[in-house]
């Protein structure tokens, strides 16, 4: 609106029946817009509350694994890591150790490597199998793998609008 002595902008508010707020109170001269103060904080907060409940949390599931565990088992604990994977959460794989295990942490190692590249298709090691010396165990952290659904949504989209166009035609 240009340049007002404070009265003058004062007095315009009061006729829009609006309020006047200092925006840039650091420039010169001083940014100052004319609104509704209530309807513009309840807006924000609206805003603020929407961003909040759309954020997504990263949940890291774990699955605890020991040296000697059997086929079956290592295949159920396998596909219920393919079931957290797939809710797009991330997973610590663990393997713990007792007593005289304890001397062997490379059977846990091998155990990793051995789901982990059973899992490859299904997701991406965020960080590498690692000793943890005082807990006894040995735990690797996998994450979902990234796929490209944008594009494969555009080539849906393109083969869809190809179809139509075609069915158009005749």
């Amino acid at each position: 609106m240009g340049v007002y002595p404070i009265r003058e902008a004062l007095r315009i508010a009061q006729e829009q029946d609006v309020d006047l707020v200092e925006v840039a109170p650091a420039a010169k001269p001083p940014v100052c817009r004319l609104l509704n103060y209530g309807k513009f904080l309840y807006e924000r907060t609206k805003k603020e509350k929407l961003a909040r409940k759309s954020q997504r949390t990263v949940d890291i599931k774990e699955i605890r694994l020991h040296p000697k565990i059997g086929a079956h088992d290592l295949a159920f604990k396998t596909r219920r890591v393919r079931e957290f994977l797939a809710d797009g959460a991330k997973v610590r794989l663990r393997v713990r150790f007792r007593g005289r295990e304890r001397s062997y942490p490379e059977i846990g190692q091998d155990l990793l490597e051995r789901v982990v590249t059973g899992l490859a298709d299904a997701a991406v090691v965020e960080q590498a199998p690692t000793i943890e010396e005082g807990a006894g165990s040995v735990f690797v952290l996998l994450a979902p793998r990234p796929s490209d659904r944008r594009h494969e949504s555009k080539q849906a989209e393109a083969t869809e609008a190809l179809d139509t166009k075609e069915q158009h035609e005749i």
